[in-house]
């Protein structure tokens, strides 16, 4: 098992940028792909970006690519979500999640583990 935990959230005005952290407990974070998914309210909630499980291979959704950067850091067992040019689009509450031995898909039902989430507001 291994428990994840969301932080870096909070309140920016657009074309500011955050760090979202994702803290791993529990067990060894090196072997895990990790995803960072949102959900805006009222509607489903949606891929941002990925990491393999090697942290060799990066994916994002194309309305966040060259804005966004995630980045795994296996020593701290710890995956980051750099966020610049925010838009009021991006509000959400922003959620990691654990794919054992993955490769760093899409497809939140490929994720075993999540973390509780974070909330980002960005204001126009």
């Amino acid at each position: 098992q291994v428990q994840l935990v969301e932080s870096g959230g909070g309140l920016v005005q657009a074309g500011g940028s955050l760090r979202l952290s994702c803290a791993a407990s529990g067990r060894s974070f090196s072997y895990d792909a990790v995803g960072w998914f949102r959900q805006a309210p009222g509607k489903e909630r949606e891929f941002v970006a990925a990491v393999s499980w090697s942290g060799g291979s990066t994916y994002y959704t194309d309305s966040v690519k060259g804005r966004f950067i995630i980045s795994k850091e296996n020593a701290k067992n710890a995956v980051y979500l750099q966020m610049n040019s925010l838009k009021p689009e991006d509000t959400a509450v922003y959620y990691c999640a654990a794919d054992p031995f993955g490769v760093g898909s899409r497809n939140l039902y490929e994720y075993d583990y999540w973390g509780q989430g974070t909330q980002v507001t960005v204001s126009s």
